[in-house]
């Protein structure tokens, strides 16, 4: 800690939404030269006191102070005046622009004559050699990788001279390396006296990066101390309010062959690649884990086991009988259960009911309907019945979806999902921004589906998740999938690398399990 007066001080902030209160009298004090870990399960407010801190939201009582001067509640324009930066989980780049033009956008006044393109250049190659960010200015950002794409979200930040950082999830989608690099350079930055909040779920990055750790829960600062006198366990503990729930994995028993991908490619309309000579076999009591970074093929495999996209050649097996042009409601029938990768667009309708969701899978099932009507107290029983076999807390079965936190929304999906039994189920990023309670909860309910005998294909970018769960991995990239791996026999390092497309490292680690 650089300084004993703090560059920002929020003072007894508190925040209501009808009768929720998201935020209840919190202090956050940030000095310069630190990092700052807020943590918290997902609802415990830290999502709305950075909206305050920016602006988009406005606080009932309390106050900012930046660097002792007073911020303007509900000012955006101000906070960013105020020299506050912020690199969001989900990035805000124009693929189809420049690193350059995404770097100077917004900060040139709509009047100007011309752009002063070889300043900017200048002080953009100034910033990437002082905080060793390799990123070229000519590039288009659709050509970046994930890891470079936060690269250039850090460089926008820097370039506007911020004072003050704040990262959301910052390595939900990034390589082991990509993560090493990332934290080398917050390091950097800290050392020339920039002050950062870190917002994550993986305490293990905590007790690497930060200086001190702050804790929400309910609304409320609930513990507040040094990263050196702390332990993952303990945060955790402070986080959830008690033991966390075991994840136990077992010896996989596999059992009969559920599903099978032979040499499958796809292609788009336009004759684009999309998945190339895919091999997988999955059996029932086995769950196998697919790891990549982002856009290397994994949301077309999701959609191929979905029956979104048709394969345009090989063989595509399931539960014995071939399918040769897969549809949704067929893999549905088949005996498919989908957790989709994004919750809110594509696993629940926000603006319908927490009834209506469950029942958005259910509804051909002579169960809940007959000649086309619902049958809505059947429905209604079931779904009383899931909320509570799976912790739903919602504000009862006609709230709208939309009002429910990412776990709740996503022990909606799993009830819905689980419920019905499936023999095959495709879990694409199940625990992407969830807590360490939620998170384990989801892994418990995965892990015992497969012990009653169902096949599991996890589709994740986090390895930790990966090793906890998975009996084989096998790693994408650029529509291809690289022979099954066992998690025993390899290391986090090693599958960064072969995401990152070694495929050396891949034959090394295949070498080593032939030797065992």
């Amino acid at each position: 800690m650089n300084s004993t007066k703090p560059l920002l001080s929020l003072k007894n902030i508190t925040k209501t939404f009808g009768p929720l209160v998201a935020n209840d009298s919190i202090d956050l004090d940030l000095h310069r030269g630190e990092i700052l870990a807020l943590l918290g399960e997902n609802g415990a407010g830290k999502t709305t006191l950075m909206n305050i801190l920016f602006g988009h939201y406005v606080a009932d009582e309390g106050t900012i102070e930046i660097d002792g001067a007073p911020l303007t509640p509900g000012s955006p324009k101000e906070s960013l005046q105020a020299k506050l930066g912020m690199v969001h989980q989900h990035f805000t780049l124009a693929d189809n622009m420049t690193v350059l033009d995404n770097i100077m956008l917004g900060t040139e006044p709509f009047w100007a004559f011309r752009r002063n393109t070889a300043k900017a250049v200048k002080k953009i190659k100034r910033l990437s050699d002082q905080y060793e960010i390799d990123v070229n200015p000519h590039s288009m950002v659709s050509h970046l990788s994930v890891g470079q794409r936060q690269r250039v979200e850090i460089l926008k930040a820097l370039y506007r001279d911020t004072r003050i950082l704040i990262l959301d999830e910052p390595t939900a989608v990034l390589t082991p390396q990509e993560s090493d690099h990332l934290f080398a350079t917050l390091r950097l930055l800290v050392a020339e006296g920039l002050a950062i909040i870190f917002i994550t779920h993986k305490l293990r990055e905590v007790m690497a990066v930060s200086d001190r750790c702050q804790v929400l829960r309910h609304g409320k600062t609930i513990h507040l101390c040094k990263t050196a006198d702390t332990t993952a366990d303990k945060l955790a503990k402070e986080m959830v309010g008690g033991e966390l729930p075991k994840v136990e994995r077992r010896e996989s028993k596999p059992g009969e062959l559920l599903l099978e991908l032979s040499d499958i490619n796809a292609t788009d309309k336009k004759g684009h690649q999309l998945l190339r000579e895919l091999n997988l076999s999955l059996h029932g009591g086995e769950i196998i884990g697919i790891a990549g970074v982002s856009g290397n093929g994994q949301s077309h495999f999701a959609d191929l086991l979905s029956g979104l996209l048709i394969p345009s050649s090989g063989s595509f097996q399931l539960l014995g009988k071939m399918i040769d042009r897969p549809n949704p409601l067929q893999m549905l029938k088949s005996g498919v259960g989908r957790i989709p990768e994004d919750r809110t667009a594509t696993g629940v309708i926000g603006d319908m009911t927490v009834q209506e969701n469950i029942a958005l899978e259910k509804y051909w099932k002579n169960d809940f309907s007959s000649f086309g009507l619902l049958n809505n107290s059947a429905l209604a029983k079931h779904t009383r019945e899931l909320t509570k076999t799976f912790d739903v807390r919602c504000g009862g079965l006609n709230a709208s979806a939309r009002t429910m936190s990412g776990g709740n929304m996503q022990k909606l999906i799993l009830a819905r999902v689980l419920s019905e039994k499936p023999r095959v189920i495709l879990a694409n990023q199940p625990t992407w921004g969830l807590d360490v309670g939620a998170t384990a909860f989801v892994h418990r309910q995965l892990i015992e589906a497969s012990r009653n005998g169902a096949g599991v294909i996890v589709i994740s970018e986090d390895l930790d998740e990966l090793f906890s769960v998975a009996d084989v991995i096998q790693v994408m990239y650029q529509g291809s999938l690289s022979p099954p791996i066992d998690p025993s026999r390899t290391t986090a390092s090693e599958l960064g690398l072969a995401m990152s497309g070694h495929r050396d490292v891949i034959h090394s680690m295949m070498l080593k399990e032939a030797r065992a």
